[in-house]
This record gives structure tokens, C-alpha cells and sequence, in this order.
């Protein structure tokens, strides 16, 4: 009887002293009421994004853009160069290298598409050793998806996809560079008005550190990586070119561009380059050789270079990168995929300046 009537105690005492599972119920709804307006906001932000790409990313980019090129700029303004005639030299050199690039792959490009039916045959001829698993894949995918659900025989049309991107591109591209030379020639003006809308001294300074951070960090990691990527092209066209690969300087030119999206563009180039080879080689052995190569090149540079560099002044989490590199290619296509590392940068470094960085010290 005295263990039933302690027992009953120590319940009872322990159902006195936790009563109800939270301090104030009003302020768990507070708190939910806010968690869901904030999740409404991010929802409807996100569909305004995606529904207003054709404005939003070529404004966003000509922003980030201008934010890169500002101390570029500020430094010629100080050497007595106006903003309007730094930024009309900046935009001409853009247009240059992007017609002189146009100009070098229009050959191969047309070249290759007019043997698009040569090609076809030979890489089918080069892979037939998987055409039983393909087959096995084939007869899986139509016991899933139907007699019509996959169809892996039939050539892609790469033709008319590429028309229906070029369209809406070119109209996208006068947008960024017409907002990309107003953003460089207004920004001071515009930072200046920015800085008017706070009303106390420290705001106005906070609000000039991001900016100066944002503008130093995008700079130097666009400078990092332009030297990295310049190399990793010269590595490419050097390799393409004792391997004997056509057009090696193209490959060169291409393998740099790419490299400026993490983890797909280096995925891209190796399949491009496993394609040209089969082509080019007679056998799948060599048309294997570029590929790992540049496998075993973008992994260096990825994880040793790049990081040992840029890891000094800013760095970024390998699985954030990762993350938002889905996010911004799932959104806005390539265009999000190359903005996503410069998006990110801003965003850390603002949250680096707003947010408290002081070590807090969880309980095991």
C-alpha cells in the first residue's frame, strides 16, 4: 500500500508541475500565424519570379552584373574617366566578345548540323553494344508506360528546341544590356538615393558595408574564377589538340564558358566531348580519353583550387551551392543555373551582416 500511495504522489506531482505541454497556446498560434504569412509571401514571390522571367532575369542579371563591374568603375571614376564612358567601353568589349564569339562557332556549329544524320549513324554504330539493354529498358518502359510511353530509337529534334530558346533570347538580351549600361552609369546615383530612404546614421552605414561587400566578393570571386576557367580552356584545347580532336580551340573556348556553372557545365562538356569522340575515333577507348581527363580536371579544380582560393574571403557551402543551383536552373533555365553562385554570394553576405554570427553553444 505505501508504494501504490507513493507512486501516486510522484504522479501526481509530476502532472502539477507540467500542467499543460506549452507556456501560452496564444503564442504558439502567434507564432504559426506568422510562420504561414512568411511561407504565403515566399509562395507567391516564387510564382511571380517564375511567372515574370522574361522581365525579372534579364533586370536581376544586369543588376548582379552591375554590382560586379562597380569597382571597376569607382576605380576609373577616380582616375577621371565619367561612369557613362567606362560603361559604354565596358558594354562595347561585351559586345565584341559576344559577336567574336557568334562568329567563331557559327563554322563548326553549321558544320556539325548539316552531318547531324552522319553523326547519328556512326555513334549508333559505335554504341551497339547497348542495344540489348536498351532494348530491356525499352520493353520495361512500355510494360510501365504504355506502347507509346518511351520511344529511345527515335533521334531527338534539337533543331526546333533551339529556335523556341533563340526567340524569346534575343528580345531578353537587349533588355540586359540596355539595363545593364543605365545600372552602371546611375548606380552611385542610385546608391546615394538609397542611402537617403534610412533615416539613422548607423542604418545608412550598414546599408554601404553590404553593399561594399557584395561588391568586393562578386568582383573577386569573378575575377578567381575567370583566371581558373581560363586555364581549365587552355588545358582543354591543349588536350583536344594532341588527342586530335577538330577544332580544338572551340572545345578550349566552350569548356571555359561552362565551367562558369558548377557541376553541370563540366557535366555538359563531358558528354560533348564523349560524343565528338565517338565520331572522331574508331574506338569507344579513345573517345573515353577527353572525357575523363576534363573529369580529372574539374575535380581538382572544384575541390582543391577554386575552394583554397576563394575559400579565404568568402566561402560557400558546397551542398547551399548545391541547392541553389537546382532552385535557380529549375526556375530560369541556364540563365538561373549561371546566376546562382552570384545570387548566392549576395545573399551570404548580407545575412553575414544582419544576422548574429556569435558561436552559440547547443546542449548535447
Amino acid at each position: 500500500m505505501d508504494y501504490i500511495r507513493a507512486k501516486r504522489e510522484v504522479r501526481h506531482a509530476l502532472v502539477i508541475s507540467d500542467p499543460t505541454p506549452v507556456d501560452n497556446v496564444r503564442s504558439v498560434w502567434a507564432s504559426a500565424g506568422q510562420v504561414a504569412t512568411i511561407g504565403i509571401f515566399l509562395i507567391l514571390f516564387g510564382a511571380f519570379l517564375y511567372v515574370g522571367r522574361a522581365i525579372v532575369l534579364p533586370i536581376l542579371a544586369a543588376g548582379v552584373g552591375a554590382l560586379t563591374l562597380a569597382p571597376l568603375i569607382k576605380w576609373a571614376k577616380r582616375h577621371g574617366s565619367p561612369p557613362w564612358l567606362t560603361a559604354m567601353v565596358i558594354l562595347l568589349v561585351a559586345l565584341g566578345a559576344l559577336s567574336l564569339l557568334a562568329t567563331a562557332m557559327a563554322g563548326p556549329v553549321s558544320e556539325w548540323i548539316k552531318r547531324a544524320p552522319e553523326i547519328g549513324a556512326t555513334i549508333k554504330e559505335r554504341l551497339a553494344i547497348l542495344d540489348k539493354p536498351l532494348a530491356s529498358f525499352t520493353e520495361l518502359g512500355n510494360s510501365v508506360f504504355g506502347s507509346g510511353g518511351l520511344n529511345v530509337n527515335q533521334p531527338p529534334n534539337v533543331v526546333l528546341p533551339v529556335v523556341a530558346f533563340l526567340t524569346p533570347a534575343a528580345g531578353e538580351l537587349l533588355l540586359f544590356f540596355t539595363t545593364l549600361l543605365f545600372f552602371l552609369i546611375g548606380q552611385i546615383d542610385l546608391r546615394n538615393y538609397a542611402v537617403s530612404m534610412f533615416s539613422s546614421r548607423d542604418t545608412k552605414l550598414r546599408f554601404l558595408k553590404i553593399m561594399r561587400d557584395i561588391e568586393r566578393n562578386l568582383a573577386g570571386y569573378l575575377t578567381v574564377v575567370t583566371i581558373v576557367n581560363i586555364g581549365v580552356g587552355s588545358i582543354v584545347a591543349i588536350g583536344t589538340w594532341a588527342i586530335g580532336y577538330p577544332n580544338p580551340m572551340i572545345f578550349g573556348v566552350i569548356a571555359a564558358l561552362l565551367n562558369y556553372v558548377p557541376y553541370i557545365g563540366p557535366a555538359a562538356m563531358v558528354v560533348a566531348l564523349f560524343g565528338v569522340g565517338l565520331v572522331s575515333f574508331p574506338s569507344l577507348g579513345q573517345a573515353f580519353i577527353a572525357p575523363l581527363g576534363l573529369v580529372a580536371v574539374t575535380t581538382l579544380e572544384g575541390h582543391f583550387i577554386t575552394p583554397t582560393i576563394v575559400g579565404r574571403k568568402l566561402t560557400l557551402n558546397p551542398l547551399m551551392v548545391f541547392l541553389a543551383l537546382a532552385f535557380w536552373t529549375w526556375m530560369w533555365g541556364p540563365v538561373g543555373a549561371v546566376l546562382a553562385v552570384p545570387i548566392s554570394i549576395v545573399g551570404l553576405v548580407i545575412a553575414n551582416h544582419l544576422l548574429p554570427t556569435e558561436d552559440v553553444h547547443l546542449p548535447d
